[in-house]
């Protein structure tokens, strides 16, 4: 596996220099800021759901400006409720960085469909420290050794959150920005 340095600099190569690769990278919330995000920022559209009977449901389900697939309208529901019930800011906020592929554990065992790279999209737009498992970041992941595929098994996201960790650590870059430039170094 290359240093993180490394990887910048074919980053860089390939963009055009150090501040074409890190310009634009907004740092991630504190975990106070998290934290203080109402439940209904979290759940935004969700929370009007929550509480929604089953004939407003099957009245969703039939309407055609909406998208009419059963199983997302239950989820918004399931997880407007499961927000509610987990007092998830404080939770996500809690969460260590360190730990980022136990949280989305955690999101996709107790959500729903919040596996995959779901998860990992609403955290980062939310300001948390986070990796997104874009093409191109399994790619570069793949090209260092870290992974052979997609990760998919428990051990294979180990060895991703493993490798974020040591990059962090090495370089003094936050998961976010380190995914990025992971990005870059290939698309």
């Amino acid at each position: 596996m290359r240093s993180f340095e490394e990887i910048l600099d074919i980053a860089a190569d390939r963009k055009g220099g150090r501040s074409a690769v890190l310009e634009g990278m907004v740092p991630p919330k504190s975990a106070e800021e998290i934290a203080q995000i109402p439940d209904d920022r979290w759940l935004a559209a969700m929370a009007r759901v929550a509480m929604m009977s089953d004939d407003w449901f099957y009245d969703l389900v039939e309407d055609r400006r909406v998208i009419r697939s059963a199983p997302k309208i239950r989820a918004i529901q399931e997880n407007a409720v499961f927000i509610l019930d987990k007092n998830f800011g404080t939770r996500v906020a809690d969460w260590p960085a360190e730990d980022f592929v136990g949280l989305l554990e955690w999101m996709q065992k107790n959500g729903s469909r919040l596996g995959g790279g779901t998860g990992s999209y609403l955290l980062r737009s939310m300001g948390k420290e986070s990796y997104i498992m874009s093409k191109d970041v399994v790619a570069r992941l793949v090209a260092e050794g870290v992974i052979d595929k997609a990760p998919t098994s428990k051990k294979a996201k180990q060895a991703v959150q493993e490798a974020f960790n040591a990059w962090k650590a090495e370089s003094g870059f936050n998961l976010s920005d380190i995914s990025r430039v992971l990005a870059q170094s290939i698309g």
